[in-house]
Formats: C-alpha cells, structure tokens, sequence
C-alpha cells in the first residue's frame, strides 16, 4: 500500500510570493499539486459558500473547455489535464457536505508515489482557530506553511492587484489603486489589511499547529536558495532548481509617495513590532521601513 503524503497547507499571506511557491512545487519531481491552486475548501465549509465557488469553478471548467479549442500538442494536453481536474473539484463541491475524505482524496488522485501533495489558499489564515486546528490533525501527516513579505509593500501589491481587477482598462488602474489606499489608511475599509494581519494568523496558527508542523517564513527569505532548501527539508524533500527572478501576478508598477508610505508605516506599525519582537532577524526591506529608531 502506497504511504499517505504529507500534506502543505500554505495558508498565507496574500501576496507573499504564494502563486510563485505554487508553481515551483507544481513542477517539484517530488510534488503533486492539482491544476486549481486554491481550493478554498475549508473557507467554503466554514461561510457555507458552495454556490459562490461552484460558479467560480464551473466558469473556470468553461474558460479551459474553449481554450481547448484552440490548442494543440503538448499544449492541448496540458488544458485537458487542467480541466479533468476542475471537473473532479467540481463534483467534490456539489455534494455541498462537509466531507474531508473526498478533499483530501482529490488531493491525493493522481499522485503517483510523490511523497508531498498540497492546498495553497491564503485565504486559510483568516480562519477561526478552531478550524484551522481541524485542518492542522485531519491527515497523519499536515504541514502548514505562512510566509509573511514586508507589510507595506505587502499591502500596496494587494491594493495594485484589487484595483487592476476593478479596473476598465489600464489607464483607470492608477487612480482606482491610489483612491482605494486612501480609503485604507482613513480607516474606511479593511479587507486588504486583513490579509495581512500577522498578528492575528500567527497567533491563532501558534494555538492551533503543533509547532513542529508549523513553518514561519519570510517571502524575502522564501525567494533565495538558502530559503528554499529550508521550506524543502520542511517538507521533508530535495531543493529543486528555482527561478527567482519570475513574477507572477505583479502589480502595475506605481510608485507610492512620500507622505502615502509614511502613512502605511504608521498604519502598519503593530504589524512590524508584533513580528520584529517573535521574529528578530528581520530582512533588510522590514527594518527599513520600521525606522531606525526600532531597531
């Protein structure tokens, strides 16, 4: 009988470099990650939001259908594969139950003898701590991973990212992203921030994940070899060759002024104190923007 995997749950941040470590481990020889790289399972049970994420899926299925249309060779395969997967999500979805061996089996379908499967969902660390230590013993062997990047430049990619999405066309993306970051830093809306609460994610993660199933990484650290070779012995696998110069979803690039950086600094503060006091060795984009007289 084939050993059950270990199982990543990398639950955050957003924007932290998780699209780049999906993709990295999706091409790992020891990994096995299906085609939808956020599941959003345990979101779905807990807000009870399997019609939002079956039209979700069902649109992906559709997109992916008319793409393979129009692809060919490796490629064309590459798609069908994509889209088997979507429709197998899609049937763990419409049962519309709770049923944590049906997720973990879908996890698992395919895998070979590959010894780490995953779930990348950032969304995860917004989870009550109740939950996420369901999560953390649900499998004989879970891992979970949460990586944390600067929280200004954290919060300013978010921003970039939901004003792109909002956006009708390229030249709206400046002022909407500019306009949105003013409505954060006056306290008018909080979902970007959220997102970026490490205060909140570690300290439910520390409750709920036996520490020694608990990683706690930088992004800045993540995106180095050193860095990687560390998350790989996490997971209890062998470094693989990694492109660290590959963005994805990068944000149009806009630079923040002045007063608007001072700002989110002052906004985020707790943030970099709560981290700095746990997590001392901070990198070098962190102690700038703390200030010197933090250090």
């Amino acid at each position: 009988m084939t050993q059950a995997p270990t199982l990543l749950l990398c639950v955050g941040a957003t924007k932290a470099g998780t699209t780049w470590l999906y993709e990295h481990l999706s091409a790992h020889p020891q990994c096995h990650l299906r085609a939808i790289k956020e599941l959003h399972y345990f979101d779905t049970l807990e807000n009870c939001g399997f019609t939002r994420q079956l039209k979700v899926q069902r649109a992906f299925a559709a997109r992916l259908q008319k793409r393979l249309g129009v692809v060919q060779g490796e490629q064309a395969e590459r798609v069908a594969q994509k889209l088997r997967d979507v429709k197998e999500w899609i049937g763990v979805l419409a049962a519309r139950v709770e049923d944590v061996p049906a997720y973990l089996s879908y996890l698992s379908g395919g895998r070979g003898a590959r010894p780490v499967v995953a779930d990348i969902t950032p969304a995860y660390a917004l989870l009550p701590e109740d939950r996420l230590r369901q999560m953390a013993g649900m499998a004989p062997d879970v891992r979970v991973l949460y990586v944390m990047r600067d929280p200004v430049s954290r919060l300013w990619s978010h921003v970039r990212m939901l004003a792109s999405r909002a956006a009708e066309g390229a030249d709206r993306v400046p002022d909407r992203a500019f306009a949105l970051l003013d409505r954060i830093l006056a306290g008018e809306t909080s979902g970007a921030t959220e997102r970026g609460d490490y205060i909140a994610a570690l300290t439910k993660l520390w409750a709920a994940v036996d520490p020694k199933r608990l990683l706690v990484m930088f992004q800045e650290e993540m995106l180095t070899g050193a860095g990687l070779a560390r998350l790989c012995a996490f997971l209890g696998i062998a470094p693989a060759t990694a492109d660290f110069g590959s963005r994805v979803h990068a944000g149009p690039a806009l630079a923040l002024s002045d007063s608007q950086r001072n700002r989110a600094r002052a906004l985020l503060r707790p943030q970099y104190e709560f981290v700095a006091r746990h997590y001392p060795d901070l990198p070098g984009a962190w102690r700038r923007n703390m200030g010197e007289e933090t250090l």
